[in-house]
């Protein structure tokens, strides 16, 4: 695509008037001078096709962002919920004891303390039916652990795969927006014939170029986000797994106490 970008300008270049060369450079030079791009400016001037395909990458951009500030509140709050309450676990506090705690909170848990809770309400069921051996007691709690497991994996990965599909979408919408550009400069240049100066056709190519980079500053942030969320996915993960096996051990000596 690049190369068939540089392609195209050094078609539209040799096309050109030779007289027009001084023009150009008075442009850049005049642009320099002014203090650079007016990129509102560049957008109103835009094409029709240009305007919707850079309006619904800055409406990308807007939810990516909402994404990327809501997902990094929710990691913050379940890293420290899940602090919290590992000192409150690794403290000696008796199981049943912490279990009443947690439940007379009216509050929706999430994290280990679900993952706690799921158990531990499992396991002391089946504990009260005499009759089960502590094999199924053991096996009634994992189970329940894995389920909440899942909900809270789940849980924390949601929206993700929105900012993924954001971050690998944006560049080729805004790459539509390039080629829209380009077929505006060619349609002009092929109107205006060989009197065309440089005035004609920079629109559309500054608009291709400007679709372009609005694509890439879409993704670039959508992209680490999904990235840097996903590993603290499988960070949080993998808490929830070492503390499931680790209070799968506990529930084995109690069950095998009973």
């Amino acid at each position: 695509m690049i190369a068939l970008l540089l392609a195209l300008q050094d078609t539209v270049v040799e096309a050109l008037p030779q007289d027009v060369t001084g023009t150009a450079a008075q442009a850049v030079a005049s642009t320099a001078a002014h203090g650079g791009i007016n990129y509102l400016d560049l957008m109103l001037k835009a094409s029709l096709p240009v305007k919707v395909i850079v309006l619904l990458l800055l409406l990308g951009s807007l939810i990516s962002w909402v994404i990327i500030f809501r997902k990094a509140r929710v990691f913050k709050q379940a890293n420290r919920e899940a602090d919290e309450f590992e000192n409150r676990f690794w403290s000696g506090t008796d199981l049943t004891k912490l279990y009443a705690g947690a439940a007379d909170r009216n509050r929706v848990v999430g994290g280990l303390e679900a993952i706690f809770e799921a158990g531990f309400r499992e396991f002391a069921r089946l504990r009260d039916k005499r009759k089960l051996d502590a094999r199924i007691q053991l096996e009634g709690a994992q189970r329940a652990m894995r389920a909440t497991y899942a909900r809270e994996v789940d849980r924390l990965e949601r929206n993700l795969e929105l900012l993924a599909n954001i971050g690998s979408t944006a560049p080729y919408v805004g790459l539509v927006g390039t080629v829209f550009g380009i077929m505006v400069t060619m349609h002009d240049m092929l109107n205006s014939g060989q009197q065309a100066g440089i005035a004609a056709v920079a629109p559309g190519i500054s608009e291709a170029l400007f679709a372009t980079a609005i694509g890439l500053f879409v993704a670039i942030p959508a992209v680490w986000a999904y990235n840097r969320f996903t590993t603290r996915v499988e960070r949080l993960a993998v808490r929830f797994e070492t503390f499931s096996e680790e209070f799968s051990s506990i529930l084995q000596r109690q069950a095998s106490g009973d």
